[in-house]
Protein backbone atom coordinates (compact mmCIF):
# COMPACT_ATOMS: atom_id res chain seq x y z
CA UNK A 1 0.00 0.00 0.00
CA UNK A 2 1.64 3.35 -0.98
CA UNK A 3 -1.26 5.57 0.37
CA UNK A 4 0.90 8.67 2.87
CA UNK A 5 0.61 8.19 6.29
CA UNK A 6 -2.00 11.05 8.03
CA UNK A 7 -0.16 13.49 9.36
CA UNK A 8 -3.42 15.81 11.77
CA UNK A 9 -3.53 14.94 15.45
CA UNK A 10 -7.25 16.02 15.64
CA UNK A 11 -8.28 12.49 16.46
CA UNK A 12 -6.13 9.38 17.35
CA UNK A 13 -4.20 7.89 14.95
CA UNK A 14 -6.57 4.45 13.54
CA UNK A 15 -4.44 1.71 13.33
CA UNK A 16 -6.62 -1.32 11.42
CA UNK A 17 -4.81 -4.63 12.38
CA UNK A 18 -6.10 -7.45 10.61
CA UNK A 19 -4.92 -11.08 9.43
CA UNK A 20 -5.99 -14.09 8.51
CA UNK A 21 -6.97 -16.95 10.48
CA UNK A 22 -4.43 -18.44 12.47
CA UNK A 23 -1.91 -16.29 12.04
CA UNK A 24 -1.48 -14.76 15.78
CA UNK A 25 -3.88 -11.32 15.54
CA UNK A 26 -4.62 -11.61 18.60
CA UNK A 27 -1.26 -12.42 20.21
CA UNK A 28 -0.11 -9.38 18.40
CA UNK A 29 -3.26 -7.16 19.20
CA UNK A 30 -2.44 -7.83 22.41
CA UNK A 31 1.12 -6.53 22.71
CA UNK A 32 -0.27 -3.34 21.48
CA UNK A 33 -2.45 -3.03 24.35
CA UNK A 34 0.86 -3.97 26.83
CA UNK A 35 2.58 -0.89 24.96
CA UNK A 36 -0.69 1.45 25.81
CA UNK A 37 -2.31 1.14 22.60
CA UNK A 38 -6.29 1.01 23.70
CA UNK A 39 -7.02 -1.78 20.75
CA UNK A 40 -10.84 -2.45 19.46
CA UNK A 41 -11.32 -6.09 19.18
CA UNK A 42 -14.30 -6.79 17.14
CA UNK A 43 -14.81 -10.08 17.88
CA UNK A 44 -14.85 -9.65 21.68
CA UNK A 45 -17.19 -7.39 21.30
CA UNK A 46 -19.32 -9.63 19.17
CA UNK A 47 -18.80 -11.67 22.00
CA UNK A 48 -20.01 -9.42 24.29
CA UNK A 49 -23.21 -8.85 22.31
CA UNK A 50 -24.25 -12.37 21.84
CA UNK A 51 -23.34 -13.41 25.62
CA UNK A 52 -26.18 -13.41 27.66
CA UNK A 53 -28.55 -10.50 27.41
CA UNK A 54 -26.43 -9.30 25.23
CA UNK A 55 -28.03 -6.73 22.88
CA UNK A 56 -28.00 -9.13 19.55
CA UNK A 57 -29.93 -12.01 20.80
CA UNK A 58 -33.55 -11.07 19.77
CA UNK A 59 -32.72 -10.20 16.59
CA UNK A 60 -30.57 -13.32 15.79
CA UNK A 61 -33.02 -15.57 17.57
CA UNK A 62 -36.00 -13.97 15.15
CA UNK A 63 -33.20 -14.98 12.40
CA UNK A 64 -32.21 -17.96 13.51
CA UNK A 65 -34.49 -20.05 15.46
CA UNK A 66 -33.20 -22.10 17.81
CA UNK A 67 -29.62 -20.69 18.59
CA UNK A 68 -30.04 -19.00 21.55
CA UNK A 69 -30.71 -19.88 25.29
CA UNK A 70 -29.89 -18.55 28.53
CA UNK A 71 -26.08 -18.66 27.96
CA UNK A 72 -26.67 -15.91 24.87
CA UNK A 73 -25.77 -17.33 21.14
CA UNK A 74 -24.60 -20.94 21.03
CA UNK A 75 -21.98 -20.35 18.45
CA UNK A 76 -22.12 -23.88 17.55
CA UNK A 77 -25.45 -23.86 16.36
CA UNK A 78 -24.99 -20.40 14.76
CA UNK A 79 -22.01 -21.61 13.36
CA UNK A 80 -23.42 -24.33 11.98
CA UNK A 81 -26.62 -22.10 11.19
CA UNK A 82 -24.44 -20.31 8.79
CA UNK A 83 -21.51 -22.63 7.63
CA UNK A 84 -21.17 -22.92 3.98
CA UNK A 85 -24.65 -20.53 3.41
CA UNK A 86 -23.86 -17.63 1.98
CA UNK A 87 -27.42 -16.13 2.10
CA UNK A 88 -27.70 -17.10 6.22
CA UNK A 89 -23.82 -15.52 6.23
CA UNK A 90 -25.25 -12.50 4.51
CA UNK A 91 -27.96 -11.73 7.10
CA UNK A 92 -25.91 -12.61 10.12
CA UNK A 93 -23.68 -9.99 9.37
CA UNK A 94 -26.45 -7.59 8.71
CA UNK A 95 -27.60 -8.05 11.77
CA UNK A 96 -23.97 -8.23 13.22
CA UNK A 97 -22.32 -5.41 11.54
CA UNK A 98 -23.84 -1.85 12.22
CA UNK A 99 -23.85 -2.48 15.74
CA UNK A 100 -20.21 -3.13 15.90
CA UNK A 101 -19.91 -0.39 13.89
CA UNK A 102 -21.83 1.80 16.51
CA UNK A 103 -19.18 0.49 19.00
CA UNK A 104 -16.24 1.20 17.37
CA UNK A 105 -17.12 4.72 17.42
CA UNK A 106 -18.06 5.03 20.65
CA UNK A 107 -14.58 3.58 21.46
CA UNK A 108 -13.57 6.12 19.65
CA UNK A 109 -15.15 8.33 21.15
CA UNK A 110 -14.00 7.00 24.63
CA UNK A 111 -9.89 7.28 23.86
CA UNK A 112 -10.06 10.53 22.13
CA UNK A 113 -7.38 12.18 23.48
CA UNK A 114 -4.69 8.71 22.65
CA UNK A 115 -2.40 9.31 20.20
CA UNK A 116 -2.73 6.03 19.00
CA UNK A 117 -5.98 3.33 18.75
CA UNK A 118 -6.02 -0.06 16.89
CA UNK A 119 -9.04 -1.54 15.55
CA UNK A 120 -8.80 -4.92 15.17
CA UNK A 121 -11.00 -6.16 12.49
CA UNK A 122 -9.93 -10.03 10.87
CA UNK A 123 -11.97 -9.12 7.87
CA UNK A 124 -10.92 -5.61 7.39
CA UNK A 125 -10.01 -6.14 3.64
CA UNK A 126 -12.68 -8.08 3.12
CA UNK A 127 -15.41 -5.91 4.52
CA UNK A 128 -14.33 -2.64 2.90
CA UNK A 129 -13.16 -0.99 6.17
CA UNK A 130 -9.53 0.16 5.05
CA UNK A 131 -11.01 3.59 4.11
CA UNK A 132 -11.95 4.12 7.68
CA UNK A 133 -8.31 4.03 9.06
CA UNK A 134 -5.13 5.90 8.54
CA UNK A 135 -2.91 2.63 8.15
CA UNK A 136 -2.99 -1.00 8.12
CA UNK A 137 -1.07 -3.37 9.87
CA UNK A 138 -1.53 -7.67 8.60
CA UNK A 139 -0.37 -9.88 11.49
CA UNK A 140 1.17 -12.71 8.94
CA UNK A 141 3.15 -15.81 9.23
CA UNK A 142 4.26 -18.78 6.78
CA UNK A 143 1.24 -21.21 5.77
CA UNK A 144 2.66 -24.35 7.35
CA UNK A 145 2.54 -22.27 10.58
CA UNK A 146 -0.66 -20.89 10.03
CA UNK A 147 -1.80 -24.48 9.31
CA UNK A 148 -0.61 -25.96 12.47
CA UNK A 149 -2.02 -23.25 14.72
CA UNK A 150 -5.82 -23.64 13.40
CA UNK A 151 -5.57 -27.60 12.77
CA UNK A 152 -4.80 -27.45 16.78
CA UNK A 153 -8.07 -26.00 17.30
CA UNK A 154 -10.72 -27.88 19.05
CA UNK A 155 -13.31 -29.30 16.29
CA UNK A 156 -11.42 -27.71 13.81
CA UNK A 157 -11.18 -29.89 10.38
CA UNK A 158 -9.49 -29.29 6.71
CA UNK A 159 -12.77 -28.74 5.36
CA UNK A 160 -13.31 -26.40 7.83
CA UNK A 161 -9.98 -24.81 8.07
CA UNK A 162 -10.58 -24.63 4.00
CA UNK A 163 -13.85 -22.53 4.02
CA UNK A 164 -12.72 -20.44 6.42
CA UNK A 165 -9.84 -19.32 4.19
CA UNK A 166 -12.06 -19.40 1.02
CA UNK A 167 -13.82 -16.18 2.57
CA UNK A 168 -10.68 -14.68 3.37
CA UNK A 169 -8.21 -12.45 0.97
CA UNK A 170 -5.12 -13.95 0.82
CA UNK A 171 -2.33 -13.80 3.14
CA UNK A 172 -0.01 -12.47 0.22
CA UNK A 173 -2.91 -9.97 -1.01
CA UNK A 174 -2.81 -8.84 2.32
CA UNK A 175 0.61 -8.36 3.19
CA UNK A 176 0.79 -6.48 -0.59
CA UNK A 177 -1.73 -4.23 0.43
CA UNK A 178 -0.15 -3.38 4.04
CA UNK A 179 1.48 -0.35 5.39
CA UNK A 180 2.92 -2.86 7.47
CA UNK A 181 3.64 -6.77 8.06
CA UNK A 182 4.23 -7.98 11.57
CA UNK A 183 5.29 -11.17 11.55
CA UNK A 184 4.43 -13.92 13.76
CA UNK A 185 6.56 -17.10 12.29
CA UNK A 186 9.50 -15.67 14.64
CA UNK A 187 9.98 -15.97 18.28
CA UNK A 188 7.46 -13.72 20.54
CA UNK A 189 9.93 -11.55 21.50
CA UNK A 190 11.14 -10.55 17.93
CA UNK A 191 7.12 -9.93 17.28
CA UNK A 192 7.25 -7.83 20.73
CA UNK A 193 10.19 -5.75 19.58
CA UNK A 194 8.43 -5.03 16.22
CA UNK A 195 5.24 -4.04 17.69
CA UNK A 196 7.45 -1.54 20.44
CA UNK A 197 8.85 -0.20 17.00
CA UNK A 198 6.05 0.67 15.34
CA UNK A 199 3.89 2.49 18.25
CA UNK A 200 6.94 4.33 18.55
CA UNK A 201 6.53 5.09 15.05
CA UNK A 202 3.30 5.69 15.16
CA UNK A 203 2.42 7.37 18.04
CA UNK A 204 5.68 9.46 18.31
Amino acid sequence: MSRPLRQSRDRPFILGLTGSVGMGKSTVAAMFEACGVPVFDADREVRRMQGPDGALIDEIEAAFPGTTGAGGVDRAKLGEAVFEDREALDRLEAIVHPAVRAAREEFLRQHGSAKLVAFDIPLLFEKGGVGEVDAVAVVSAPPEVQRARVLARPGMTDARFESILALQLPDAEKRARADFVIDTGVSLTETRADVARLVEKLAG
